[in-house]
């Protein structure tokens, strides 16, 4: 009683803490403070340990594992969220941008665990036959971290092609550390050097920065969570032949997965042998956060084929 009662606490405190940062992390965009982004880098920190402390408890009082449902699961992905907040910090990259991302990808996905699905879907229950293996944490773990850093960079893309809609000076990349805009002013990364600066209009300037910023982040991310999908497919394809007797049956959700991974494998395509970047591949990144969704909560949703453990219907 007393694991169910932390649990309840950390899960109300922890949502609480994710509102409040991303209001604070949103207030950076308007007004740009160090104290601000400070405090709403304190704030990821402690509701990392708070959601972390909402899964184990549910794990010491449950006996398993705890990513056998859909609440489980959305926290979890609520949790990967704030621990990819924290990575880059601590990377210590200028990006004080990154919570407005972050922040309310993990209040979103926790909100909807604790307000969204129906008490009964939040309970911890026994593990069916086929989910009690050594394989639920490799397959599982991995592909909720594909999907989150998949999110990152999706959502990093999204706020990328949001950002040129809205500016009429079109930014045209040129090579992996320079970017000019059509009037041939450039900006060198590595030199950190603007040329023309003395007729280079300052917010434009910023707005370059930024986007720079969020295409490097977006291809990153969605690097990292390709390669991790990838293991979480294949360490799924062994799992389901141990417990169904066949590596690959065309379920619903092994078919989304498998169309999710070639996208994003077109998008890493575009980029490393292709040479694009900017707005083509980030059209792409869109198209995958779509398809990630789909995968992951369009499934659970119609609540059918082998993997609908956690559906609402």
């Amino acid at each position: 009683m007393i694991f169910i009662t932390l649990e309840h606490i950390s899960a109300h405190v922890s949502f609480s803490l994710t509102f409040v940062v991303t209001l604070i992390y949103w207030g950076t965009l308007v007004y740009q403070s160090e104290e601000l982004s400070n405090s709403g880098g304190k704030g990821m920190i402690v509701t990392c340990i708070c959601i972390t402390g909402v899964l184990v408890t549910r794990s010491l009082y449950s006996g398993h594992l705890p990513l056998s449902n859909l609440y489980e699961s959305f926290m979890f992905l609520s949790l990967t969220s704030s621990m990819i907040h924290i990575l880059i910090e601590v990377r210590g990259e200028d990006a004080w941008w990154l919570g407005a991302i972050t922040a309310p990808s993990a209040m979103l996905t926790h909100g909807f665990a604790t307000l969204g699905l129906p008490e009964k879907m939040q309970q911890s229950t026994m593990l069916v036959p086929a989910l009690q293996s050594h394989w639920l944490m490799m397959h599982v773990s991995m592909i909720l971290l594909s999907y989150a850093t998949l999110l990152c960079g999706s959502l990093s893309s999204i706020a990328f092609l949001v950002i040129m809609s809205q500016t009429n000076q079109k930014i045209i990349f040129n090579g992996k550390n320079s970017f000019f805009n059509k009037n041939g002013y450039s900006y060198d990364q590595e030199k950190k050097e603007l040329k023309h600066t003395f007729c280079f209009p300052f917010i434009n300037y910023r707005k370059w920065l930024f986007t720079d910023q969020l295409d490097q982040l977006s291809y990153r991310a969605i690097g990292l969570g390709f390669s991790l999908l990838t293991i979480g497919i294949l360490s799924g394809a062994v799992w389901a032949n141990e417990a169904w007797g066949s590596y690959w049956s065309w379920d619903p959700k092994e078919t989304w997965s498998l169309i999710t991974w070639i996208i994003f494998a077109i998008y890493l395509h575009t980029r490393i042998n292709r040479g694009w970047k900017g707005e083509k591949p980030a059209i792409l990144a869109f198209l995958g956060f779509i398809l990630v969704w789909t995968c992951y909560l369009g499934v659970d949703l119609l609540g059918i084929g082998l993997h609908s453990y956690g559906w609402l219907i």
